[in-house]
Parts: C-alpha cells; structure tokens; sequence
C-alpha cells in the first residue's frame, strides 16, 4: 500500500462494490472505530457513517468521511465523500456567495452609472472582489492539504474495514 495517497479533487468521493452486507458493513465499522488501536473517531447507524481523526488530532482543516451504504440484490454499495466539516463548508459557501452576489450587484450598477456617462468610479473594487474570491479557493486549497494526512488516516480506515483497496474517485 502506498505511503501516500493523492486526493486530487475539493472533495473527492469513492464508490465501492462489495460483497459484504450493508450490516456487515456497519458491524465492520462500530468493531474499528471501538478498538484500541484505531485511527479515526466517528459514529455509525444503518446505512450511514461519519469518520473523522481522533478529537485530539482535530484542527479547523480536519476532513471527514461521510459513508453511505445501499444493499442491491447481490452485492452493497458504498459511497463515501471526503470533505470538511459541515460548518466549514457552509462558510466557505457563504464567503463565495457573498463575494459572487457583490460582484454581480457593482457589475450591474457601475456598468448602469457608466453607460449613462455617469462617475462609476466603485468599479475598480471588482478587480479586488475578484482577487478575494480567487484568494478565498486559494485558501480552500491550502486547508485541503493540511488535512492530507488526516484524509489519508480516513481512507485506511475504510480499506481496513472492507478488507480492499478503494481509489478514490
């Protein structure tokens, strides 16, 4: 296995066939996450899990992986989805909307203000608007690497309790 993992996506997602129940599964991931020598915290119900690293290795980076688990006639399915937490997400949603909706409003009044030979002067805060929101994916980025190792833990975890390889997709 390799030492390292490369995650090329914001938030990369994996899909996995196995012919395990979706019990099995769970069962398989309630045993890890309650043994001793186990790499990640989280909590799992029917057909849904929540892994993250352990609360002592937290930071505001930290990823998690959000697993669910479907049962077909022959096999289940498990689809996983790292990303960060949810509140760091819908900050970030909230800053891109943020910026995208001011961006759009001066667009609109000093493109107005302009065409009627009117001072539209405000228009040079696009530029910096547009650098915050580049600086804001930037930033994003960043996070996502700092995490690296952590989201590498996670993905351990999901091989170890499947018994398999998984690429991320």
């Amino acid at each position: 296995m390799d030492e390292h993992i490369e995650f090329n996506r914001i938030r990369p997602r994996i899909y996995v066939e196995t012919p395990l129940s979706a019990e099995e599964v769970n069962q398989r991931i309630r045993k890890e996450l309650r043994s001793e020598s186990r790499l990640c915290d989280g909590q799992s119900t029917k057909g849904f899990a929540t892994i993250c690293p352990p609360e002592k290795d937290q930071h505001f980076w930290s990823p998690q992986l959000t697993i669910t688990l479907e049962e077909t006639e022959e096999r289940s399915v498990v689809r996983g989805l790292y990303g960060p937490k949810p509140s760091v997400w819908t900050m970030f949603v909230f800053f891109y909307a943020a910026i995208g909706f001011a961006i759009l409003i001066m667009s609109m009044v000093g493109l107005s203000y302009w065409s009627l030979g009117k001072s539209a002067g405000f228009l040079w805060l696009l530029p910096v608007l547009v650098f915050l929101f580049f600086t804001l994916y930037g930033v994003a980025y960043f996070g996502q690497k700092l995490g690296q190792k952590q989201m590498t833990n996670l993905h351990r975890f999901l091989e170890r309790c499947l018994n398999e390889e998984i690429d991320a997709i």
